[in-house]
């Protein structure tokens, strides 16, 4: 069965005011779309990106696009929170092995960013599929592989 984020239950979610420091690093990405949405790219090929997050207690990866239909899955179990482009916040648990499947139609996107709430490492692998509805953002060199 392929689930999908709006298969999960937040843990919690609320929707309130964000810091401004949060705000101006939204509006940023809005006006130059960052389609990094890993910490580091591991790999690619003409049809995929295999992507790696990985966030020590406390960190975050500031505001990423989701253009490209994709699934990633939990590598290790954990706490995240994230600020949605619905001006949302909200806050998942996540277990091992736990995968989720998004599509996007034309023109659909995603912006979200990811802190790890928990004490423990949170990492987990994204796979992008590059023949999707939308065309791929753009990846700098420096995030590539030997970049």
């Amino acid at each position: 069965m392929t689930l999908t984020m709006m298969d999960k239950k937040a843990v919690r979610a609320e929707k309130t005011a964000w810091p401004q420091w949060l705000v101006r690093e939204f509006e940023q990405e809005r006006q130059d779309p960052n389609g990094c949405v890993g910490t580091e790219l591991l790999s690619e090929s003409d049809r995929v990106r295999v992507w790696t997050i990985r966030l020590k207690p406390g960190e975050r990866v500031g505001f990423y696009r989701h253009v490209l239909d994709y699934f990633w899955s939990a590598i290790t179990p954990g706490r995240g929170r994230q600020h949605l482009q619905d001006g949302s916040t909200v806050e998942h648990a996540y277990r091992a092995g736990e995968t989720r499947h998004e599509t996007y139609r034309n023109g659909e996107f995603k912006v979200h960013d990811l802190e790890n709430i928990g004490d423990t490492e949170l990492v987990f692998a994204t796979v992008e599929f590059l023949k999707s509805a939308n065309a791929a953002l753009l990846v700098p060199q420096a995030k590539r592989p030997n970049g």
